[in-house]
């Protein structure tokens, strides 16, 4: 390992505070788009995407139920790319979620939701890319280019810009989320003592489960996926909900549980998950606002904030995390073995 090795993740994990104050400053161009969104009075909204752009697109979904009371579904684009299904979409918001906006799938699944009546939305870190043009309007996350392979400020750039669109559709102003850049500098600042005892923890774990409910079940599949990828750690996620019916069995000792808890009724439930994984001896991480009032052997705070924000400020650590864990075990998280910044899918 080199002493520039992971240098790249650093620092895109560092910008993530001025890009959310940017995004923030730019609300009203987010804002013009959901306008068009509230008027055409969608029945239902499908949510296309791929990686860790999926997870963005599963706390959109919660976002779409919780804040629009409307149903909302995440889109496999399979059936259309292979299997060539054309549903009636006349009336129904599809938002493609995409860094790059150049995955041949997700451009497919747009083009074909216009062509069969959807609203298309393109959320993507590339102002300029095949799905913005296919869409019918785009939101841009504006988190600038990212260099590491493993998607860290784009990642938080694209669930704040779907807030805000999610939030601006509902009538809202993005009043709830005008702290969020301080209190993304205080969970990187003040977080990191308790970040690098994890690290010396967990650097020689080889299994780790994360689980979390409700909006922060994103920030936990994507941990999971962080910590495969950079750390070549067998990681799985799970709802804390289906972590008791039947993956718990599988919980010992030997296992981390990586548990995202913030204030609010998500966090509220993962007491009982956690009860039971702590009575199987496992070794319980715990990262969130809430992180003090779940089970836990180790404890990793983050400021409160509104409940539907906290994905944005929990991902912070789980970043940390990840490339604490990395550099620990020899690995370069610039540079994961196998993987290209850009995976193109049919």
């Amino acid at each position: 390992m080199t002493a520039t090795h992971g240098q790249h993740m650093a620092d895109e994990i560092r910008q993530q505070p001025a890009i959310f104050a940017d995004l923030l400053a730019t609300r009203d161009a987010i804002a013009e788009v959901a306008a068009t969104v509230a008027q055409r009075r969608p029945r239902f909204a499908l949510l296309a995407a791929r990686g860790s752009s999926d997870h963005a697109a599963l706390y959109a979904k919660y976002l779409v139920e919780t804040l629009l009371q409307l149903p909302a579904g995440l889109a496999s684009p399979s059936t259309t790319t292979l299997f060539g299904a054309q549903p009636d979409l006349t009336d129904v918001l599809l938002i493609s979620v995409s860094q790059s906006g150049g995955s041949p799938d997700l451009l497919e699944v747009t083009e074909s939701a216009r062509k069969q009546g959807a609203l298309t939305v393109a959320v993507t870190n590339t102002a300029d890319s095949p799905l913005n043009s296919a869409a019918e309007l785009s939101v841009d996350v504006r988190a600038g280019r990212e260099t590491a392979v493993a998607a860290t400020k784009t990642y938080g750039a694209t669930l704040l810009a779907l807030y805000l669109l999610i939030d601006a559709v509902r009538g809202g102003t993005g009043e709830q989320a005008a702290k969020l850049p301080e209190l993304a500098e205080a969970t990187l600042a003040d977080g990191k003592g308790a970040v690098d005892e994890a690290v010396g923890r967990y650097r020689f774990l080889e299994r780790m489960v994360t689980t979390a409910r409700g909006y922060s079940l994103a920030t936990a599949h994507e941990a999971a996926l962080k910590l495969a990828e950079t750390s070549y750690l067998s990681a799985r996620s799970y709802s804390g909900a289906d972590l008791l019916h039947g993956p718990v069995a599988a919980v010992d000792a030997d296992t981390a549980v990586l548990a995202l808890a913030s204030q609010g009724i998500g966090g509220t439930a993962m007491r009982e998950p956690l009860e039971a994984v702590a009575q199987r001896g496992a070794d319980i991480c715990a990262i969130g606002s809430a992180a003090a009032d779940v089970p836990a052997t180790h404890r990793i705070p983050v400021p409160a904030c509104a409940e539907e924000l906290a994905p944005v400020l929990e991902i912070l650590p789980v970043q940390q995390l990840a490339l604490g864990l990395a550099l620990a075990r020899g690995f370069d998280p610039d540079n994961p073995r196998g993987l290209n910044k850009v995976t193109r899918t049919r």
